[in-house]
């Protein structure tokens, strides 16, 4: 790994970034867990010509990057991040023209489907009250009560940080599946994404958002610190992870400041001072009693990010 110090210096020096540059920047303030220790050095470029300035010096000297979106779904090691994490939630502008409603990376998925509401555009009220940015949600293909982001999903515009030429994707229905884009295969930075809703009833659309929000807030998503869904859902298991985790009495299990959610169990929260060790010990208890117990590999969609110790 190259010089984190001399890519701060050359940051500087060039005048390149308006936006926020701070080394040991600690990362439990920018995860939905609340945990994590520093990234070496953090940057929040508020355009796309500052965000391909700082990739571009960033790889000439060898130091490795960290596309940091909403925070969520990922669970930082308590030792943080070596290299650049680059923040790209100042990339947040959005539009509609025509029933396309298009917006940056790190744009809230949320704020979204509020932009389509206030057009009479039904198609992303799944997305209200979801945590979590434009560009994590497309690389997700986030998806819940029965819909996901591709559904609607019109074009996406990317680049890879080795050849930085913006190109403008179709979306190819073969390419995404359940949790999963093509994008996941890659190391392609997405900048934006366009949605193509159809007209509806501002009414009904709104009672659709009210509603999944409510269903969240009653399942507990607000209570403590997490990031969601721990595991993916696998339709062959014959019931949903949850409860297949609930079925071995596994809600309400604690190491250290972190608990398997009494209310879910495939959400496991921080009830304050807990460290990224004790969440992963509790992910790999599950991963382990599922297994041993029911004979079933989860699969995880909380991605494990930063310097670990061994486990």
């Amino acid at each position: 790994m190259g010089s984190v110090r001399e890519l701060a210096e050359k940051i500087k020096t060039r005048g390149i970034l308006r936006g926020a540059l701070r080394a040991q920047e600690p990362m439990s303030a920018h995860a939905s867990f609340r945990i994590g220790g520093p990234a070496d050095l953090f940057a929040a470029p508020e355009t796309v010509e500052e965000s391909l300035a700082l990739l571009s010096l960033a790889a000439e000297a060898s130091v490795p990057v960290f596309l940091l979106g909403g925070g969520t779904n990922i669970l930082v090691a308590d030792r943080g991040i070596r290299g650049l994490v680059l923040d790209l939630g100042r990339l947040a502008r959005a539009e509609e023209s025509g029933g396309l409603v298009s917006a940056m990376c790190g744009a809230p998925i949320s704020g979204l489907s509020e932009l389509a509401l206030s057009r009479g555009l039904a198609g992303l009220e799944f997305c209200f009250a979801l945590p979590g940015s434009v560009g994590g949600a497309v690389w997700m293909n986030a998806r819940c009560y029965e819909q996901q982001a591709s559904d609607a999903l019109e074009f996406v515009e990317a680049l890879d940080p080795k050849n930085p030429v913006v190109r403008r994707l179709p979306v190819r229905r073969e390419e995404w599946e359940y949790k999963r884009s093509p994008f996941q295969a890659g190391n392609e930075l997405i900048l934006r994404a366009g949605f193509r809703l159809s007209a509806g009833d501002p009414a009904l659309i709104e009672k659709r958002m009210r509603d999944h929000r409510a269903d969240r807030e009653q399942k507990g998503h607000f209570l403590h610190p997490c990031a969601g869904s721990v595991f993916k859902n696998d339709r062959s298991f014959g019931a949903p992870t949850g409860k297949l985790i609930d079925s071995l009495g596994l809600k309400g299990r604690r190491i250290g400041g972190a608990q398997i959610a009494p209310f879910h169990g495939n959400i496991i929260v921080n009830l304050g001072g807990a460290s990224a060790a004790d969440v992963r010990a509790l992910i790999e208890l599950v991963e382990s009693e599922v297994e041993r117990r029911l004979g079933f590999r989860l699969e995880r969609e909380v991605l494990l990010v930063g310097e670990w110790a061994p486990s």
